[in-house]
């Protein structure tokens, strides 16, 4: 089999959500040999310095093993994402675009595509895929699942909530796969969305004893 032809880009993160460049194709699929983490930092998107956000990286698997990690279901040892066929005609635009989209500390890899997570053969080869690595300067590596769900929920950058960025993969992935396990993804969702909730209750909360008074006070 020979795969299907053209320059293609794998986006596993943000890139499967917000595609603000030009493509001709698009193909769900899933790649081998990684874990996707949110154990990147955002300076720049989903955070500020000083103040970061966090989002995914793929973490090989080789390593992964030998670092601390609530998950280790088998399971978890394929990514799911989504592939871009590029306009031949625009291609250097495009990976110039992705260089500065992706400047925090992402470099190229070629990636091996596979459709379904029982197929032997990839159905695209050499696909460019962004992946922060473990020796970049802003890899910020494993945090305890609440401390990393409470960092979500709370920093922003000059892209918006990072919280937005996790829940927006999350459905992304809901609909894109609904089959894949991604315990580490689908629990901080459950933990920021329980923390949502917390603060909305305590917003509502806080604010029921000034309506009650403003209502006294009408009232004398």
């Amino acid at each position: 089999m020979a795969g299907k032809p053209g320059v293609w880009i794998f986006g596993y993160g943000s890139l499967i959500w917000k595609v603000d460049f030009p493509v001709v194709d698009r193909v769900p699929g899933l790649i081998r040999g990684f874990v996707r983490r949110f154990w990147q930092g955002s300076h720049d998107h989903r955070g500020v310095p000083g103040a970061p956000g966090r989002v995914v990286t793929l973490i090989p698997l080789d390593e992964w093993k030998e670092m601390k990690d609530e998950h280790r279901a088998a399971e978890d040892c394929v990514t799911w994402g989504m592939a871009y066929r590029l306009p031949e005609d625009q291609v250097d635009q495009v990976l110039a675009h992705l260089r500065h989209r992706e400047k925090d500390g992402y470099t190229e890899h070629l990636v091996d595509i596979f459709q379904h997570q029982a197929d032997t053969e990839p159905i695209i080869f050499k696909a460019i895929c962004f992946i922060g690595t473990t020796k970049n300067s802003s890899f910020h590596g494993y945090k305890p699942l609440n401390e990393l769900a409470q960092q979500i929920a709370t920093a922003r950058g000059p892209s918006g909530p990072n919280d937005e960025y996790l829940l927006n993969l999350a459905h992304a992935m809901h609909e894109l796969a609904p089959e894949a396990v991604d315990h580490h993804l689908y629990e901080l969702e459950a933990r920021v969305l329980s923390l949502r909730r917390t603060n909305e209750s305590g917003s509502a909360d806080a604010a029921c004893p000034a309506a009650a008074a403003a209502s006294i006070s009408s009232l004398s």
